[in-house]
């Protein structure tokens, strides 16, 4: 495995969240930056400090959040958006296929008409779009 496909796999399992992971990655990309405290008391099951602290720790070595500290407060920011990571993870299921072009298709066969509709406007509005890949 090359150095830049281990990165990329390595990217990929960066997107895959845990149950709580994605709890709080959900609280982050809805409010904004929160400290540990708040997001245990947002929480329906309120799990312990250090067990927030500890997924907190494992968000930032994945690179989806960073800490920021105000004095003696450590608040907790998401990296990329909600729909970023969204982005990934429909990357990452199309590189894992064994036939891409399938997959492409019967994705877009079976999306609504509106989101083919939407992605028509984008490549009608953005022909360079359609060659990036040949850059």
């Amino acid at each position: 495995m090359s150095v830049s496909q281990h990165s990329e796999a390595a990217a990929h399992a960066n997107l895959r969240l845990g149950p709580l992971e994605e709890q709080i990655m959900e609280l982050l990309w809805d409010r904004g930056a929160l400290s540990i405290r708040n997001v245990m008391d947002t929480l329906a099951q309120k799990p312990a400090y250090t067990t927030v602290a500890t997924v907190m720790q494992n968000l930032q070595r994945k690179q989806l959040v960073k800490a920021e500290k105000q004095g003696r407060l450590v608040s907790y920011l998401p990296l990329i958006s909600h729909e970023e990571h969204t982005a990934g993870l429909m990357r990452h299921a199309l590189e894992s296929s064994t036939d891409r072009a399938a997959s492409i298709l019967h994705f877009v066969k079976d999306m609504p008409a509106e989101d083919r509709s939407l992605l028509q406007a984008y490549f009608a509005d953005n022909p360079d779009a359609r060659d990036a890949e040949q850059r």
